[in-house]
């Protein structure tokens, strides 16, 4: 079994608790931003409403800057402001509002859990986060836990990358902050810390410092309402302290909280020692041809042929030009005859590898994909219909490829 944590690691004086509490809703009521979702909650007096708010709000922000979503967000609530009328709306119009916004699937799930409490919770979101988390798809413990202390008021806890952030420096938690192990031990410290009385606005300000101030390069020690009650920044001010046994003097190899032995603490980084986390990998490097097929329409404007996407997957359900993935390695001239033999095959039209004019390249990065795509135009004298039983395609003006649920990367290659 692995070695408890030491008690320096921990949250275990009610006192201090009680006074960390106090401090950081006190600098929460003063100084938090001002937000569309925050105004929206605070407004709403019934619990269902406010969740829905929250909900939107919380997948949203999942990966995604404040500032991207705000625009986002309004435009989602003004368009489907209660989960009811979410349930009625369609997959694409989901995607055509969410284009941009990157993780397609989080909007996806977000209506399919909408229509799911709609007929067969009987409109009534699940309370606690246990529930939440249990009967809604793509809602998460985290999500779980932001939607019950916000909305129903329940004590929970909640762990967000700033949440990690201000608690491994509140308690010099040096190992892998990644770590399934650590994670867990930073859930039982957030649940012990939040407040019962206001488990939400807790939940908001701890996030907000981790946001606004504990952030991750550069952090505003000195504006930090919780400053005396973390051990990072005495450390940094004072030193490994002596005679008294602090977290420092951990055993290094058998505390599984403390900085693995081959990282020392860095003086000159100070609080920003921690959290460590694991090295990520690199994205992986994908080629992809497209091709852009161009006519003129009946009323002598351009219009391109634009296809779905299969409806799970990377940008499941979204509309793109006609493309293919290429092995890597690949010659320009071979690039050209495998795209020409893939749309001959889709269009029933003969394609020839020569009538494909080389564009250029456009180079877009997903989280986990350094994404190139190889990008053809074709000039076309007729219409093409492909097969519906193949992939759903249509034509479009430029204006109505803008307004389609199309990605960023395809606005690129356009």
């Amino acid at each position: 079994a692995p070695a408890p944590p030491p008690a320096q690691h921990l949250f275990s004086d009610p006192a201090e608790i009680e006074a960390l509490r106090g401090n950081l809703l006190a600098w929460y009521d003063k100084c938090k931003r001002d937000l569309p979702w925050r105004r929206l909650a605070a407004a709403e007096p019934d619990a269902d409403r406010r969740a829905y708010a929250v909900w939107v709000s919380e997948i949203m922000l999942q990966q995604t800057q404040v500032a991207t979503v705000i625009d986002y967000y309004n435009r989602w609530m003004q368009k489907w402001p209660t989960l009811q009328a979410l349930a009625q709306a369609s997959l694409e119009e989901v995607n055509e509002l969410w284009a941009g916004l990157g993780y397609y699937s989080r909007g996806k799930r977000l209506q399919e859990a909408a229509r799911k409490v709609v007929s067969e919770l009987a409109g009534q979101m699940p309370r606690t986060a246990e529930d939440l988390q249990k009967l809604l798809p793509g809602v998460g413990r985290y999500t779980a836990g932001a939607i019950a202390s916000m909305s129903y008021g329940q004590a929970t806890g909640i762990v967000d990358g700033n949440v990690i952030r201000v608690l491994c420096r509140l308690r010099c938690i040096g190992a892998d902050s990644s770590s399934p192990a650590v994670i867990e031990r930073l859930w039982d410290m957030a649940n012990a810390l939040v407040d019962r009385s206001r488990p939400g606005d807790f939940n908001q300000a701890l996030m907000e410092l981790g946001a606004t101030v504990c952030v991750p390069k550069a952090p505003l020690c000195g504006e930090c309402p919780v400053k005396q009650h973390c051990r990072a920044r005495r450390r940094k001010l004072f030193g490994k302290p002596a005679p008294v046994p602090d977290v420092e003097d951990c055993g290094v190899g058998s505390c599984p909280l403390c900085p693995p032995a081959a990282e020392p603490w860095d003086s000159s980084l100070g609080v920003t020692n921690f959290p460590r986390k694991a090295a990520k990998k690199p994205p992986r490097a994908a080629r992809t041809a497209t091709c852009v097929l161009e006519r003129r329409g009946c009323h002598g404007a351009l219009e391109y042929l634009i296809v779905q996407r299969p409806s799970s997957g990377l940008l499941a359900g979204l509309w793109e030009f006609p493309s293919l993935p290429l092995a890597q390695g690949l010659q320009e001239e071979k690039q050209r005859e495998v795209l020409a033999d893939h749309l001959r095959a889709w269009t029933g039209w003969p394609v020839a590898a020569g009538g494909l004019r080389f564009i250029g390249e456009v180079v877009h990065i997903f989280s986990h994909i350094h994404q190139t795509y190889v990008v053809y135009s074709l000039p076309l004298d007729g219409d093409v219909t492909l097969d519906p039983a193949l992939s759903p395609s249509r034509w479009v003006t430029e204006k109505e490829f803008h307004a389609s649920a199309v990605s960023t990367a395809m606005k690129k290659v356009l």
